[in-house]
């Protein structure tokens, strides 16, 4: 299987360094390149890759807008692609959001070329890209910033115990290997519970799971 990938951002040489990377692996391929927010819907309505590689600060619509539209399929649009958030800056409020539209991860530019490739075939694989140490001190500073919401409340109170038990700790960036031994129940209870968890919640992904724990208090940086 190839991936096709969709480059959006607002700088030329980044786009054509990103491409000549991603293109050197056999088993990607670059269908298309945008400048801004606008032309990113645009092509992905149009070349429908699988994983588009978004830029936050782009002129005219930025990453977080263009996300949005993209996580919002329409009869007339769709296609979903899997996305990557792309920035320069570890902490940056727009990141936070655009993962919590849908997007199932976020990448530094300045990381290695291996970890590009790596992002791109986590993604398409249908798991959620979670860099441990700068996703971690992202949602810290937002959890810390925006206090828990009624509609957070509201939206656990579907889940059991158990399944909030589980929450927190995928909350914590555990995995369910950890989790289950932690909590002495089988590894394929977790997942039945994580899946439970995600349909209650109507999440996308751990990604979504691990904001939402930050975001309702159940996870803090202390505990």
């Amino acid at each position: 299987m190839t991936v096709s990938i969709l480059i959006a951002d607002d700088q030329g040489m980044v786009r054509a360094g990103f491409a000549a990377i991603l293109d050197s692996q056999a088993d990607f391929t670059v269908v298309g390149q945008a400048a801004d927010g606008v032309d990113a819907v645009a092509l992905s309505h149009q070349l429908r890759p699988d994983v588009v590689l978004m830029d936050v600060r782009m002129p005219g619509m930025n990453g977080l807008e263009a996300t949005r539209l993209l996580m919002a399929p329409t009869p007339r649009t769709p296609h979903v692609p899997k996305i990557v958030i792309l920035t320069t800056f570890d902490i940056d409020e727009y990141v936070h959001d655009a993962l919590a539209a849908g997007a199932s991860g976020f990448l530094l530019k300045d990381a290695p070329p291996a970890d590009l490739v790596h992002a791109v075939r986590v993604v398409a694989a249908g798991d959620a890209l979670l860099a441990p140490s700068v996703t971690k001190r992202l949602l810290q500073r937002f959890s810390e910033q925006r206090p828990p919401s009624d509609q957070h409340a509201l939206r656990l109170a579907e889940l059991t115990e158990r399944e909030r038990e589980i929450l927190v700790r995928i909350g914590r960036g555990m995995a369910n290997a950890e989790i289950a031994a932690e909590l002495f129940i089988a590894e394929q209870t977790v997942k039945s519970h994580v899946t439970r968890i995600f349909t209650k919640l109507r999440l996308r992904d751990r990604v979504q799971a691990v904001i939402l724990a930050y975001d309702a208090g159940l996870v803090s940086p202390d505990r």
